[in-house]
């Protein structure tokens, strides 16, 4: 049966447009589209639904072709090529040396299983500007699985499916198995699926299609739902980010097949899979410190710029305040950062910020709701300096020649009174002096926030109530009776 389906194979790879097309609708298929798009639907009905029915009919169609051809040797038919052979510029870090497969051995699906819904990787004979999607700061890419590839409907169906086969080499099952977990069933080293508009006009931000779901050989992977929206008449958002299909892999020489469902409502989506490495926002945080520190003299010289007296300007600027509160948490900077294409020299906390777009990746400045990319970030030098040296202040000021100086707050005096405390019926005796608070919360035992406690808890440290002084709702009288008034305490005689 294998050699029967690798010759089926075969015979479908030299049929011309014509010979696709009577095959295709001879199953009921779509004989719409180029070539190479008829050949990868061909190769796909045969991988998946050889019947012997279909086998006749490729045979047939083989023979007639080359039944007109008779006084000619009758030509061979070719064995598929190597993609990496036939896509020159198809770059796959770490690509091991294959040795070529022989007939009866050629398994389809490694070798051209890079193929999604009718849209194969055969060379174009035209090139055409490719999808590109954008960089991702927490997911370094280690190989490109599946170039970012078209969803095409195969009908007028709404909801149409699109599956894709392939393989991992023996090193990239590898690095997935020795890498370290990021969370219990989490592996750092990851196949991920990346879905996107088919937009050559520029690098794509990840986008998922309508009704979209995800089937990783015989389960469905989790896709991220929608944000929930408190706003009324505003639909909830969803996070599209990379959908993580390792968990659900074969981690061997066997291939995978990804079936993914979609919504076909006009827009062009493109899908790729990539084998990544997912990073931390400390590890973000250690590669900003090391790599994107900005001197301490270049940023002077940014404040004297700032500072710069404008002749066309009417009024003059003599310093620059900055705080040393963070905005996003309301805690001082521990490491101040900002972009680099920012206006401001307000700063905020790169641990805060890296760990916030960890959860929920939006990159925009707290300061300015301008974006603030991870590549585009700087730690302030100066900012850091100063926060060192300046403890006793949470504002500081730029002055023109690039110096600082600290603002600190006038401290608010507590000036209120001390209130003589009257003691009903004894008039005439001095005041007795207070006796000293106890180390005592009432509030945490149901009492007034007051300065008394009731006379049960006096008379447990040898004190009783001698009068009755003002409202309060939590304390109780010596004859079991809850008076109206609260209780001053003195010393018991």
């Amino acid at each position: 049966m294998a050699a029967e389906l690798v010759e089926a194979k075969n015979m479908v790879m030299s049929f011309r447009v014509s010979d696709l097309q009577m095959l295709l609708g001879f199953v009921g298929r779509s004989k719409s589209g180029l070539k190479h798009e008829l050949v990868t639907r061909a190769l796909q009905l045969v991988q998946f639904d050889c019947s012997p029915e279909l086998f006749k009919k490729i045979k047939e169609l083989y023979e007639t072709r080359y039944a007109k051809k008779s006084s000619e040797p009758v030509p061979q038919p070719h064995r598929p090529l190597d993609p990496l052979a036939m896509h020159p510029t198809f770059e796959r870090a770490g690509a091991v040396p294959r040795t070529p497969l022989s007939g009866p051995n050629l398994d389809y699906p490694v070798l051209y299983g890079k193929y999604l819904n009718g849209l194969g990787r055969l060379p174009a004979k035209t090139l055409k500007p490719e999808v590109r999607l954008v960089k991702l700061p927490f997911f370094n890419m280690l190989d490109e699985l599946l170039k970012p590839t078209e969803l095409v409907p195969q009908n007028n169906e709404k909801l149409q499916e699109s599956p894709c086969i392939f393989a991992l080499t023996p090193r990239q099952v590898e690095l997935i198995r020795n890498s370290r977990e990021l969370q219990p069933g989490i592996k750092a080293v990851q196949v991920v699926l990346r879905i996107c508009y088919s937009d050559t006009s520029g690098p794509q931000e990840d986008q998922y299609p309508p009704n979209i779901a995800v089937k990783v050989n015989h389960s469905y992977c989790s896709v991220p739902g929608y944000y929930p929206s408190n706003k009324p008449g505003v639909e909830p958002k969803r996070p599209c980010r990379p959908i993580n299909l390792t968990h659900l892999m074969y981690l061997s020489s066997a291939t995978n097949r990804i079936t993914v469902t979609w919504g076909n409502y006009g827009k062009s989506y493109s899908v790729a899979l990539y084998l990544v490495r997912q990073l931390t926002s400390s590890e973000l945080l250690q590669r900003l410190k090391t790599i994107g520190v900005k001197h301490p003299e270049l940023c002077k010289a940014l404040v004297k710029e700032k500072l710069r007296l404008d002749p066309d300007s009417e009024i003059a600027t003599t310093g620059v305040r900055v705080s040393l509160i963070c905005p996003l948490v309301k805690m001082r900077l521990s490491v101040p950062c900002r972009a680099e294409t920012c206006a401001h020299l307000q700063c905020f906390d790169a641990v805060f910020y890296l760990q916030m777009n960890e959860k929920k990746p939006t990159w925009m400045c707290p300061v300015c709701d301008k974006p603030a990319p991870y590549d585009q970030l700087i730690i302030d030098g100066l900012l850091s300096k100063i926060l060192s040296e300046c403890k006793d202040a949470d504002e500081i000021e730029y002055l023109v020649d690039g110096s600082w100086c600290p603002i600190r707050a006038e401290r608010e005096h507590s000036c209120s009174p001390h209130c003589p405390i009257l003691v009903l019926g004894e008039s005439a005796r001095p005041p007795v002096p207070q006796p000293a608070r106890l180390s005592l919360n009432p509030c945490s035992m149901g009492f007034a926030v007051s300065e008394c406690l009731c006379p049960a808890v006096w008379r447990w440290h040898s004190y009783r109530a001698l009068a009755i002084a003002r409202p309060c709702t939590g304390c109780w009288g010596p004859s079991g009776v809850r008076p109206s008034l609260a209780c001053l305490l003195g010393p018991a005689t």
